[in-house]
């Protein structure tokens, strides 16, 4: 007989949880027999803010029981989180992580605890350590900006400025994938962090063209940092064209009124519904694609009105 992940789990756990019962604490499987999961989100940008909401609100359309976290951009503090849901005895584990160096010491932590780990927009480079995962191409990503560039600079010669967010997980990806598919007349003359922090991103912005005061366009890491860059453009009078990612409603509108020239559409709400759908039908031994994809597009002016939902509905009614 083939036993589901959540059945081996139960088995493994029985004498940890009949400690739990004698002790008065209770964790793990809910008392309804339904699924219990953690989610360990990895910042505080409004893709890991809709995220989340999306997680919540699957979550309970699943009838799964939700404990989430936040590790701001520390590595230490996801450990921590991580350390914390298996105290918790969840039956799995959604990592959204804030650097993919920190996965592998996040992966051993769980699979000593016997707990499997479901991630989001990345993957490992050994996919048998983990449950699942629903994976951001964030290198096509960048690619899709970079073509963007390609097509729109026809040949000229063209300089290019990049606002990353924070290094070691998404953002590198996402830059990666952009500066390579850039084509060889278009001259990266500028590469700075702006960490996800739209302060930090104008900043950045300001010093870059003053430097740069010719640059032509400037690819960001994401929105809320590409309309703080806008405003240092802005206030130096240089005409650089933005190109960014995510396709929240603040970028689609943007893309809508000539603010930015681009983004690339990066749906969170559909990641958040594959990451739980997923997840609950991978521990059950349902078939499921270990590894699925969440669909992104270049969003233009020309096809900005047929963009993805972004968010879910309840989270855009929050003050």
């Amino acid at each position: 007989m083939t036993l589901s992940v959540r059945t081996h789990r139960a088995t493994a756990a029985s004498v940890a949880g009949l400690a739990l019962l004698l002790s008065g604490c209770g964790a793990g499987a809910s008392d309804d027999g339904s699924v219990t999961l953690g989610f360990v989100n990895g910042g505080d940008t409004e893709f890991h803010t809709c995220l989340q909401a999306s997680i919540e609100d699957t979550a309970h359309a699943k009838n799964a029981k939700l404990y989430t976290a936040n590790s701001h951009q520390n590595p230490g503090t996801e450990l921590s989180n991580i350390e914390d849901m298996i105290s918790r005895n969840v039956d799995a584990l959604i990592v959204q992580t804030v650097n993919v160096d920190a996965l592998k010491g996040d992966i051993a932590k769980a699979k000593g605890a016997n707990i499997p780990i479901f991630l989001t927009s990345v993957v490992t480079d050994d996919p048998s350590e983990i449950l699942g995962a629903v994976v951001v191409d964030l290198k096509q990503v960048g690619e899709l900006d970079a073509e963007y560039i390609e097509k729109q600079a026809a040949g000229r010669n063209v300089q290019v400025g990049v606002i990353a967010g924070a290094p070691g997980a998404a953002s590198d990806l996402l830059v990666n994938g952009f500066t390579k598919a850039l084509p060889a007349n278009a001259k990266v003359v500028a590469n700075q962090p702006g960490m996800f922090n739209a302060a930090k991103a104008q900043d950045v912005a300001e010093n870059m063209i003053q430097a740069h005061p010719d640059m032509d366009y400037a690819f960001v890491a994401n929105e809320e940092m590409a309309l703080a860059a806008l405003k240092a453009f802005t206030a130096a009078e240089a005409d650089v064209k933005i190109v960014t990612v995510n396709g929240t409603d603040q970028g689609l509108a943007a893309v809508k009124d000539g603010r930015f020239a681009a983004t690339v559409a990066n749906s969170a709400l559909t990641t958040g519904r594959i990451a739980i759908t997923n997840t609950v039908s991978l521990l059950d031994d349902k078939k499921t694609d270990k590894i699925a994809m969440s669909p992104i597009s270049l969003i233009t002016a020309d096809n900005v009105n047929n963009a993805p939902q972004y968010c879910s509905v309840e989270e855009k009614k929050k003050p």
